[in-house]
């Protein structure tokens, strides 16, 4: 069994560095992950190998599994660059060409997109994952409400009101939250390229000295360095950008919105919570807090698979440790209503 989950290990390598080669058409990378690719191809081979020797036999042909088809998936919609933490959870090798920083140099950038390449990329996959939680958070939150409620009272209405008036409340709690947390980091960092921007303008030959320090720090020769730095300098939106980027560590096309954090955290924290609601709102009858539980248990355990593609562990198993959490908790809190109700009664 350990031959075969290696063959397909490999296979599923192989599949997915044709589909990076496909999404990087027409660069250096396309070459890298073909070749990868390649590789991948014999060390399944080998293990096929190993499997006749068992006396095993082997699929004809492989049909990548839905985590790999996901994942595929992902790179050619958003690209490969933006899915880094999803790759290397499916065990992708080359992914430090998306990298600017290497622990053997750094690669002198060209252009002022070359330089900020290291702080590229990075707002897909986080916001991805960030939308992933926000919809645990409110489907767990609401749920537990839901059994919390329930267990205190069987009124439907009762139940649907308390469960709309904690979707409203959380999700524009978790709106206001994301709004000031990201405005107030924008006007930081607005603020740090102001400064710059001053600095700029009256001290220009110590800022061209400092990025050529910059570079000379990552192993170019100090007269190519200072070149380099210059040629930045001399073109002062360029140079406040490149500043930016080296010196602050910042990409000044990529503060974050406010509004869109906000509006983000609002629906994804809506969409989770609707979830243990719907029996409730479209007036069921028969048995609402039981396809209000189903329901609530089907999304914990696709929450929880979902996450696996950043973990790289196994979709089932991640889904339920996550519904076995969220059941644990809403156990809990039904009984808790329940006591509470009986008292207050």
């Amino acid at each position: 069994m350990h031959a075969f989950e290696s063959w397909k290990e490999e296979k599923t390598s192989a599949y997915l560095y044709r589909i990076l080669s496909d999404c990087e058409s027409g660069s250096p990378r396309q070459l890298l992950f073909l070749e990868l690719a390649h590789e991948a191809d014999q060390q399944a081979e080998l293990w096929t190998l190993e499997l006749r020797k068992q006396g095993l036999s082997i699929p004809t042909t492989y049909r990548p599994g839905l985590r790999a088809r996901v994942v595929a998936w992902l790179a050619s919609r958003l690209g490969p660059r933006k899915i880094k933490p999803v790759l290397a959870a499916m065990k992708i090798r080359g992914l430090s060409v998306y990298a600017s920083y290497r622990p053997s140099g750094h690669p002198m950038p060209l252009s002022v997109n070359d330089v900020g390449a290291s702080h590229r990329g990075k707002g897909a996959s986080g916001g991805l994952r960030a939308a992933v939680f926000g919809v645990n958070d409110g489907l767990v939150s609401i749920a537990l409400l839901v059994m919390g409620i329930a267990g205190a009272t069987r009124t439907s209405s009762t139940i649907l009101l308390t469960g709309v008036a904690g979707l409203l409340a959380g999700a524009f709690s978790m709106a206001a939250g994301e709004w000031i947390s990201m405005r107030a980091q924008r006007e930081m960092f607005e603020y740090q390229i102001g400064l710059e921007r001053d600095e700029l303008a009256q001290y220009p030959r110590e800022e061209t000295e400092e990025l050529a320090l910059i570079y000379q720090a990552r192993g170019m020769e100090r007269d190519e360095a200072y070149a380099l730095a210059k040629r930045m300098i001399d073109d002062p939106e360029l140079g406040l950008d490149t500043l930016a980027r080296e010196e602050l560590g910042l990409n000044p096309d990529e503060l974050g919105s406010p509004w869109l954090a906000a509006l983000s955290s609002f629906f994804a924290f809506t969409f989770g919570g609707l979830v243990p609601l719907v029996p409730y709102l479209l007036d069921f009858q028969r048995h609402p807090l039981l396809i209000a539980i189903s329901l609530s248990c089907m999304a914990l355990f696709l929450v929880g698979a979902t996450l696996s593609l950043f973990t790289g562990r196994h979709a089932l198993w991640s889904g339920l440790r996550m519904l076995s959490i969220g059941g644990v908790a809403g156990v809990v809190t039904y009984f808790i209503g329940h006591w509470l109700g009986a008292s207050i009664s």
